[in-house]
């Protein structure tokens, strides 16, 4: 979440994801075993970006993309790669949106636990009726 957040702030030019990626992991994932799972994420998240903004921009018709706090639109972004395009047996849609609601209320404001809730609901609910 770090990395995309700092890329999405810096413009998310393409080519700056992987090193700021590489760097975080170097400078705060020390101790860190297994780091493909933290690459799965950045480069699930980036390879559909696209289909997860208009989610977002579906799924909170009220909030433009671009009024969105980087901080919580980033975490939508993880949580939202995880409901829809992650490994659900690594990740269950259950721990992927509670891990959301962690970040959000760790390092959002005041409203993002429930903006990050709401709309991660309500794409598990749509995920699910989908199945």
């Amino acid at each position: 979440m770090q990395s995309l957040y700092e890329w999405d702030f810096n413009g998310r030019e393409d080519k700056d994801l992987d090193p700021v990626t590489e760097r975080n992991i170097k400078e705060f994932g020390s101790g860190l075993e297994e780091v493909d799972f933290i690459w799965d994420l950045v480069s699930g998240v980036k390879k559909n970006l696209k289909v997860i903004d208009e989610i977002i921009v579906k799924t909170a018709p009220e909030w433009p993309l671009e009024q969105i706090n980087i901080l919580d639109k980033n975490i939508l972004r993880v949580g939202i790669y995880e409901l829809l395009f992650g490994d659900k047996e690594s990740v269950p849609p259950k721990v992927a949106i509670n891990e959301a609601i962690e970040l959000a209320k760790n390092f959002g404001g005041e409203n993002s636990k429930k903006f990050v809730n709401g709309v991660l609901g309500t794409v598990f609910k749509g995920a699910d009726e989908e199945t």
